[in-house]
């Protein structure tokens, strides 16, 4: 029988082996910094959820090498020198989704200053015929990957997200556009082939399209129309003049060979609405919301549209929502259509309740395998990024979740988790100043000089 290190040996070593960035109290969301170049690490005994076509293994095996995954299996043989880990039998995930968020544009929500996700209009009044659609907005410049909310929600099994724009009611129901991102600490963030226009329509768009949801495609149709190549020099639009900038144009002209657009919408018959936009204009809908998107099923699975599904709207928040019911993932994955899972409201600091969604869908009639897909591998294809995140298979970037129970039951915790093949500090603002606020009296350093 091969010795092992227990968990918290092997990932004692692991930090220790590996050069990675203390979480210090200054800067406690400073990621792991990269790992020595052949630095090898194997988790051996873990119940592993690949999320990919092996399904799951009941004892098995990964090897990882320069922050790849060289190998899964069972009794797979450690290389010499290798960093073991054994995972008692703890499930093994790939990181998680964290939905559809503004984590590393946003710091406190309620400070205007830290919150940089949203394109008002540019300037107080808008006077007939000023242009105020600007989609070449472009949320990634602003994206700090040292934010403390990215350290409190990655310690909790969460390594990737799509940076999306919101729509403010003096900007335009076209917010702008976004990508997704790893959580590894690197600023050149983006995950290529990724990037994707967002658009709110429905009964939360309606104040800024004249009052009225038609207009919202009455618009939608002549921004399109803008954003075409003219028949001719004298029916371009002129700057100044309709709904988009020259940039505005060109951003939008390249959704419109083939692009992602998401379109934040509830109602069956505006779902409707968006797949025959797609089909008329050649873009790839995404739809995020959709919660009567079960009335719809067949249609997005015929028009191979997904759904990004909060899968805890159960109760219409509004007239949009009349339908909405808790077994809607069950039915739309019955149905073909590919799945997974964003929230509403507050998705940014409340990313780490992501899982309580697909445990929820789960509950309600999802597989169990589905649910999981829609928190790993089934965003990553949404996104056109599955060739190297979202299951745990050979080539893929080892970005992993060690667990101490049922990644979807909201009891469980991450043991650790994997960045890069890096064992990543299991700290966080919030731990730091729980351990220091719980310390024994006279322990810990007094805040301000005594006398004071």
């Amino acid at each position: 029988m091969r010795a092992l290190h227990t968990l918290a040996g092997a990932v004692a070593l692991a930090l220790a082996a590996l050069p990675v960035a203390t979480l210090a109290r200054t800067a406690p969301s400073a990621p792991a910094a990269p790992a020595a170049a052949g630095a090898v690490v194997f988790i051996d005994n873990a119940k592993v959820h690949t999320a990919g076509p092996a399904g799951t293994l009941a004892n098995g095996d990964v090897l990882i090498s320069d922050g790849v995954i060289r190998a899964v299996g069972a009794e797979l043989a450690a290389p010499a020198g290798a960093i073991r880990i054994d995972a008692k039998g703890q499930p093994l995930t790939p990181g998680l989704f964290a939905g559809l968020t503004a984590l590393g544009l946003e710091e406190i929500s309620a400070e205007a200053s830290t919150v940089h996700s949203n394109l008002g209009a540019p300037a107080p009044h808008v006077h007939p015929g000023e242009t105020r659609w600007r989609p070449e907005f472009d949320v990634l410049p602003a994206y700090n990957p040292r934010s403390q909310v990215i350290g409190v929600n990655r310690k909790e099994g969460l390594t990737f997200t799509v940076l999306a724009p919101g729509a403010l009611e003096e900007g335009s129901f076209v917010a702008g556009q976004g990508g997704a991102v790893r959580f590894d600490g690197g600023f050149d963030a983006l995950l290529e082939g990724s990037r994707s226009l967002f658009v709110d329509l429905g009964s939360g768009a309606v104040a800024i399209s004249g009052g009225s949801r038609a207009a919202q495609y009455m618009l939608l149709d002549q921004a399109i129309r803008e954003a075409r190549p003219a028949p001719s020099p004298m029916m371009m639009v002129s700057p100044g003049h309709g709904l988009l900038t020259p940039a505005g144009r060109d951003a939008m002209s390249k959704y419109l060979r083939g692009g992602r657009v998401v379109f934040h919408v509830d109602r069956a018959a505006d779902i409707r609405q968006v797949i025959a936009l797609g089909r008329r204009y050649g873009f790839q809908p995404v739809i995020a919301g959709g919660a009567e998107g079960w009335v719809v099923a067949n249609e997005l699975a015929a028009a191979n549209v997904p759904v990004l599904l909060d899968a805890l709207a159960n109760l219409p928040s509004n007239f949009d929502q009349l339908g909405a019911r808790l077994d809607n993932a069950a039915k739309l994955h019955a149905a073909g259509v590919a799945v997974a899972f964003s929230q509403d409201g507050d998705a940014t600091h409340n990313a780490r309740k992501i899982r309580q969604h697909a445990g929820n869908a789960a509950a309600n009639g999802l597989p169990w395998e589905a649910a999981l897909a829609g928190l790993t591998i089934a965003p990553a294809r949404m996104f056109g990024v599955d060739a190297t995140i979202g299951s745990i298979e050979v080539g893929k970037t080892a970005d992993l979740v060690l667990w101490n129970g049922d990644p979807l039951e909201v009891t469980s915790t991450a043991t650790q988790v994997f960045v890069g093949g890096r064992a990543v500090p299991m700290q966080s603002r919030q731990t730091l100043l729980r351990d220091r606020y719980m310390a024994p009296a006279g322990a810990r350093p007094r805040v301000y000089p005594a006398g004071r």
